[in-house]
């Protein structure tokens, strides 16, 4: 369906992610890219110049921004990231829009292998007449997040050029490095300010998500003994055959991504680098529930105690650190958040879909330090490969949620 503000996210979108901004879980700063200041910097310029008050680049990477209140009432927060997924190449994005998609299969000019189907992507098959962006076919495109950039900047010029448009105070926060799980700065609860939250970072149209993976990351290194391999007999300790048995230890038939779906936690080994006398195995831990992210830690340990016992000469240790909890912990306490926008939605015509989402977001670290945060759909889809795709209607179904949520704030629900 089309909307007023098509031609706007699409412009926004493309031009948004064509700059690179990939984040890097191996830096120690905040951003933790230089890259990811050309993004923020541009939107505290762009927010400067449609209106918005209070406009800061905070200390630690993220844009705020205020658009004052029409009439009394909550203060809501919308956020999405500016970083793009380092899993895959994200550096040089070409995007291209397709007009009137016509159902078939889309190809790609800088991979013509590459195709995307409606058979492998059902949802592409509703899409018919839609405007569809990909990128060309060596990158993702970074609809995640910067489609959610895009409605909510689209939103906020909206809201600052009607300002007969009934609404409370609205805070805009902009967020490096969430694709590495350090989107949520310990000080940005106190200086977002709002009472509650929402992240545009979701898929389908109709998709709100309320209840998230809880994760942890876990770096396991192993120190062999090295000497000249014509000498090693008895002495040697090959520490890629010690991490190939750590591997080979945990579960994959049952416990693995590729596996597992619906409510079910995994381990995943992200990295794995290194020589014979050393190396590091990165792998992350998923579950809905904390007693089943346990289990899996402990798990991981055990598996290296027992490789570790087979060979006391090697040094093996592991580190698990907690990256983000499952918000359903705190929302369920209190779904007003999560109530308005499921009325927001059906006030739309949109069907609502609340399902577990087998990851997370801003809104996970955000809701467990105080500020329940619900996360919302933008259309994005395939995310994190080259056929990533999201339709720009989509987009605007999500700008008119944006805007209906923060009417509806205001008149209390």
């Amino acid at each position: 369906m089309q909307t007023p503000f098509d031609q706007e996210l699409e412009e926004r979108l493309t031009r948004y992610a064509a700059i690179d901004s990939q984040s890097d879980e191996d830096s120690p700063t905040s951003p933790s890219t230089e890259v990811q200041f050309g993004m923020l910097r541009l939107l505290e310029a762009e927010l400067t110049g449609i209106g918005a008050q209070d406009v800061t680049l905070t200390g630690y990477g993220t844009v705020l921004a205020t658009i004052p209140g029409t009439v009394p009432g909550p203060t809501v927060g919308l956020l999405a990231h500016v970083d793009t997924a380092p899993q895959f190449n994200a550096s040089g994005v070409k995007p291209r829009v397709i007009r009137g998609y016509n159902g078939g299969d889309i190809t790609y000019p800088d991979d013509p292998a590459l195709v995307l189907s409606p058979e492998a992507s059902p949802y592409l098959a509703d899409k018919i007449g839609d405007d569809i962006i990909t990128a060309s076919g060596l990158t993702l495109l970074g609809a995640d997040d910067k489609a959610g950039v895009a409605i909510i900047m689209t939103a906020a010029r909206h809201l600052l050029e009607n300002r007969q448009i009934e609404h409370g105070p609205i805070r805009i926060a902009f967020t490096p490095d969430e694709e590495i799980g350090r989107g949520v700065d310990e000080r940005l609860p106190k200086d977002l300010g709002a009472d509650f939250a929402y992240t545009f970072d979701g898929g389908k149209v109709g998709e709100l998500e309320y209840e998230t993976f809880s994760a942890d990351a876990a770096e396991v290194m192993i120190t062999g003994v090295s000497i000249h391999p014509g000498f090693a007999k008895g002495k040697m300790v090959n520490a890629i055959h010690l991490a190939s048995k750590i591997i080979e230890c945990l579960p994959q038939a049952t416990m693995t991504p590729e596996v597992t779906a619906g409510l079910e936690g995994f381990w995943h080994a992200t990295e794995m680098t290194g020589g014979s006398s050393e190396m590091k195995i990165k792998l992350i831990l998923r579950d809905f529930e904390m007693d089943g992210l346990e289990q899996k830690g402990e798990m991981l340990r055990a598996v290296c105690a027992a490789v570790q016992a087979t060979e006391p000469r090697a040094t093996i240790t592991c580190e698990i650190r907690p990256q983000y909890r499952n918000m359903r912990y705190w929302l369920e306490q209190d779904m007003t958040p999560v109530e308005l926008a499921l009325d927001a939605c059906r006030e739309l015509g949109l069907d609502p879909v609340s399902v577990p989402i087998r990851g997370g977001t801003d809104g996970s670290r955000l809701t467990e330090m105080g500020v329940p945060c619900p996360n919302l759909f933008t259309g994005m889809q395939n995310i994190h490969g080259p056929l990533e795709w999201i339709s720009v209607q989509d987009m605007g179904a999500a700008t008119n949620l944006c805007l209906r949520l923060v009417e509806r704030a205001a008149k209390g629900g």
